[in-house]
């Protein structure tokens, strides 16, 4: 009986802890980034979140997948679970959420760093001239068109992109408004 009880709290404390802090997380990412000249792509997004799915969808689909791994390390911090599957989430997760003002925006939530760990955009649209620090209004998975121009801009300013590749992930993204 005894030997239960530990072995269920051991399985317990792992379920609740078995995840990668963010932390980790992006210390990996960043590792990578400095190893294979990229800049570090992070997605906040939920087991149940649509649009997180869309977001995913879109950057896998052949038309766009190519770019988006040549240019980014991408890495997901999983947030906002539902009870059952709180141990899903990253420790430390909405801690830097928070930190990026991406708390109460809803996910997907996303940022993009070089590889020293500068912020150098998010899914925030702000006012002209705005700075990162200024509480801007989340894009989420771009799809209306203004969205979608906003994150092109943002792929313009962060990665090597071609006209071509422009064209590519405009088309895909607008998809996702009427799916």
């Amino acid at each position: 009986m005894v030997a239960s009880a530990c072995l269920f709290l051991t399985e317990t404390s792992f379920a609740q802890h078995g995840q990668q802090s963010a932390n980790e997380i992006m210390r990996e990412a960043m590792q990578t980034a400095a190893k294979e000249n990229k800049n570090v792509f992070i997605i906040f997004h939920a087991s149940w979140c649509g649009w997180c799915h869309k977001m995913d969808s879109a950057i896998n689909d052949n038309s766009c997948k190519d770019f988006f791994y040549r240019n980014y390390v991408i890495r997901h911090l999983v947030v906002d679970e539902y009870r059952d599957k709180k141990s899903l989430e990253n420790p430390d997760a909405d801690e830097l959420r928070r930190k990026y003002h991406g708390d109460n925006e809803g996910i997907p939530f996303w940022l993009i760093f070089d590889k020293d760990g500068n912020l150098l955009a998010d899914s925030q649209i702000r006012p002209k001239g705005a700075s990162l620090n200024t509480k801007g209004e989340n894009v989420a998975c771009p799809a209306a068109e203004k969205e979608v121009a906003y994150f092109i801009e943002v792929l313009k300013k962060t990665s090597q992109i071609s006209e071509a590749e422009q064209t590519a992930i405009q088309k895909r993204f607008r998809q996702n408004e009427n799916n």
